[in-house]
């Protein structure tokens, strides 16, 4: 068995997420939902990555994908399979306990920060958190989450749940993908690389915590 990691657009990869499963000698192959590969089963799974995209946890007519992500998900908690969601895979991380996903007040886009609740504290530290900001759509917690972090507009912005953990923001980004965001952000919502670094800087530190606790 390995790790796997989902993506839904091929302009949204693991990025540093990917880099540090590699530097920590932890196999991982990548089922692309815009390509058209299958999910891998359960069964197969040591640990799951599920990244970002543009459609709806709830979609599922437009994109049939996300009815399966959910189902397997949620056979992954039943396992206490280690689930990291990021953005998308937050909200369908939520989802999957049939939790409600919805627009959020405004759009929330580019550079910004996060602050950890008490719950929080040991995986983002007590100051404010550097991340990128890339999501319209905000969630309902499962019964039984803890919430871990918040902004000014969207209350769940972090949560864990068994054996999960759900990131609606991005530390994952790093200066390498400056021009991938400049290209498809709304004009001028797009980090510089200086904030990119910091960002990349501190995203170590949790994507580390989370592998620390998962293997």
């Amino acid at each position: 068995m390995s790790w796997w990691v989902i993506t839904h657009v091929d302009i949204e990869g693991p990025a540093l997420i990917g880099t540090v499963m590699i530097e920590r000698g932890i196999e991982h192959s990548v089922a692309s939902m815009s390509g058209g590969d299958p999910l891998p089963t359960a069964e197969d799974i040591s640990g799951l990555i599920v990244m970002g995209g543009p459609m709806n946890a709830w979609g599922d007519l437009a994109h049939p994908h996300v009815r399966a992500e959910r189902e397997l998900i949620a056979e992954c908690l039943r396992r206490e399979i280690p689930v990291l969601g990021v953005c998308l895979g937050a909200q369908l991380l939520a989802a999957s306990q049939g939790c409600a996903v919805y627009p959020g007040p405004v759009a929330e886009l580019g550079s910004g920060e996060v602050g950890a609740t008490a719950a929080g504290v040991s995986l983002l530290g007590d100051a404010a958190e550097p991340v990128v900001h890339w999501h319209t759509d905000t969630f309902d917690l499962p019964a039984g989450a803890e919430l871990l972090a918040s902004s000014n507009l969207y209350r769940n912005q972090a949560f864990r749940f068994g054996s999960g953990l759900g990131l609606q923001f991005h530390v994952e980004l790093t200066p390498a993908e400056q021009s991938m965001l400049e290209a498809h952000m709304p004009a001028g919502t797009a980090p510089d690389a200086e904030f990119l670094a910091r960002v990349a800087e501190e995203g170590r530190k949790i994507i580390g915590k989370f592998f620390d606790e998962s293997l």
